[in-house]
């Protein structure tokens, strides 16, 4: 959701061209500040940056983006295996021109997904995810340097295909991919409907089995997580945390906003915490696409902040925080490590002189600048670690 400002907007970013009157209730009835959430030197990817919004250490805990996501699709690992994010791509002539193939279709991507599973060599085991979104896991060593695809829109992929001690087994699996998807009959259709068609995988992101205290333990509260995408519903359930699935979420422009925040109330009524994700405004950054950014935050705003803002009002005492994860600027439509703007309401406690939730006005609050690892603590206990900061 955080951006840079833009000369289409007359210096403004699309957060602060948005109409969002609930996300500036939050703020200008809180108190405000800005965290980074990707710890200097490391990788400005979500697994990092939503690690320390739940308060874990990415530096101490992280163990790649693919056994996260391999635990939300309840894949076991072994001890000498390794997970891997495999995205099923758009390469043409040498160049990766769509990280997601047009956003396939999850009945599309597990049809091809589950073709490669078969066809390609076995020691390799491939599952299917949601749309682009699949897991590669091989046996052996996790030291090998993947790029992200959605980092290389529209470059040659020949300067960053794998590198390291396993690369060339995964340089084979992709060469072999290109041959058996290129003419697969999902494809040929879709080639027939002038889409993008899903013509090679892209492993990324590898590690191991990860071992993390339970959230309870941690704060000492029960909760909840609600998101589109296995990488969120794999942090939860390795932390303990429920994972809620809401019907028509997508991970998308077109998720179903306002089942996630009824899902969340609901969840509430037994429990202490929820944590919710959306992926739509990232979405439209990858894309570039301004006016679709602009919509999704608006979407946000009203059908998940305002839902639940309305929602909570039953309870005498409550307490609600909103943040982007991570900038995904219009401008180079990838992540970066700047640190973000983030706001916390509850009736009980006094505002400082904020007004509206945007990535300048939140340099302003009480809350000053901190690291991510210390904003759930923060949040829930009302306590700042500076004693820990880097």
């Amino acid at each position: 959701m955080a951006d840079y400002p833009l000369e289409e907007l007359n210096g403004k970013t699309p957060l602060q061209a948005a109409y969002t009157p609930n996300m500036d209730f939050i703020a200008g009835n809180g108190r405000n500040g800005v965290v980074r959430t990707v710890p200097e030197g490391m990788v400005p990817g979500s697994d990092i940056a939503n690690l320390s919004i739940m308060g874990y250490d990415p530096r101490k805990y992280y163990p790649g983006r693919g056994p996260l996501e391999a635990a939300s699709m309840g894949i076991s690992l072994d001890r000498d295996e390794v997970a891997f994010r495999c995205n099923l791509v758009t390469v043409k002539n040498g160049v990766l021109i769509d990280y997601s193939a047009g956003h396939i279709s999850s009945e599309e991507a597990r049809t091809l997904i589950e073709y490669l599973d078969e066809k390609l060599d076995g020691n390799a085991r491939f599952y299917p995810g949601v749309s682009y979104r699949h897991i590669l896991v091989l046996k052996g060593s996790e030291d090998v340097t993947c790029t992200p695809p959605h980092d290389i829109v529209e470059r040659p992929i020949e300067e960053y295909l794998p590198m390291g001690r396993d690369a060339e087994i995964l340089r084979k699996l992709m060469h072999n991919s290109v041959q058996l998807l290129e003419d697969h009959e999902v494809n040929v259709k879709r080639g027939g409907e002038s889409k993008n068609p899903a013509n090679m995988i892209w492993p990324w992101s590898p590690g191991k089995s990860p071992n993390m205290p339970s959230f309870e333990e941690k704060f000492g509260v029960r909760g909840s997580v609600i998101a589109a995408v296995d990488l969120i519903k794999g942090i939860g359930k390795c932390i303990g945390l429920k994972v809620i699935d809401v019907p028509g979420a997508t991970g998308y422009l077109d998720t179903n906003y306002g089942g996630k925040a009824d899902y969340a109330l609901r969840s509430l009524v037994d429990g202490d915490f929820c944590f919710v994700h959306v992926e739509a405004p990232d979405e439209a950054g990858h894309s570039g696409d301004m006016e679709a950014k602009i919509k999704a935050i608006e979407n946000f705003d009203e059908k998940v902040v305002g839902r639940v803002l309305r929602g909570l009002k039953r309870y005498d005492e409550y307490k609600i925080m909103v943040l982007p994860d991570h900038p995904t600027p219009i401008s180079i439509r990838t992540h970066t490590c700047d640190e973000v703007p983030f706001a916390i309401f509850s009736p009980s406690e006094a505002a400082d002189d904020v007004e509206r939730f945007d990535e300048f006005s939140a340099r302003r609050g009480s809350l000053g600048a901190i690291e991510g690892r210390e904003l759930m603590e923060l949040f829930i206990k009302g306590e700042r670690l500076y004693e820990k900061s880097i």
